[in-house]
């Protein structure tokens, strides 16, 4: 019998981890070393400077979130390396795909940067995004193919006293 990558906690742990290391590069490269944006930019300095707030908090509860989780799956003796750097590529990808198609073109949130040509910085960012999600995707897709026995080991028990 085995599982696949995607219904393992350690996949999904080290999403919510990838996830949150992707906005942790974009917001302190991108917000705060280059300032060339803020989280939302169609507001005043205080509004922009609020929503990097937020955006920092979402991350660090994600980042919080996924390492419980990853620590349960190692408690409960399924933690699976294969599916936690899947899942860890997946969250990078697809937090920097979101963070490219919907929060700068169909949100209008935030541009990458500001009076430049804006073309080349999106081909950058979006195909960035592609190259790590298709990595993880890729492990994943191997991954589940391949398949991981079911441990047969019953988890110890603490010594009683």
């Amino acid at each position: 019998m085995h599982r696949s990558a995607v219904r393992n906690r350690s996949f999904w742990g080290a999403f919510l981890i990838g996830m949150a290391v992707m906005a942790a590069i974009d917001e302190i490269v991108f917000h705060q070393i280059l300032a060339w944006h803020h989280f939302y930019d169609n507001s005043t300095p205080d509004v922009a400077l609020l929503s990097d707030g937020l955006l920092h908090a979402a991350e660090l509860f994600a980042l919080v979130a996924g390492f419980f989780l990853l620590l349960d799956a190692r408690r409960r003796h399924t933690f699976w390396t294969g599916a936690a750097w899947s899942g860890f590529f997946v969250g990078l990808g697809l937090f920097q795909l979101w963070d490219g198609i919907v929060d700068h073109k169909l949100l209008s949130l935030h541009q990458i940067r500001y009076r430049v040509d804006i073309v080349p910085y999106d081909i950058a960012w979006n195909a960035a995004a592609i190259i790590l999600l298709a990595i993880g995707i890729g492990m994943t897709v191997m991954l589940s193919r391949r398949g991981r026995p079911l441990p047969t080991a019953v988890p110890s028990q603490p010594d009683a006293v």
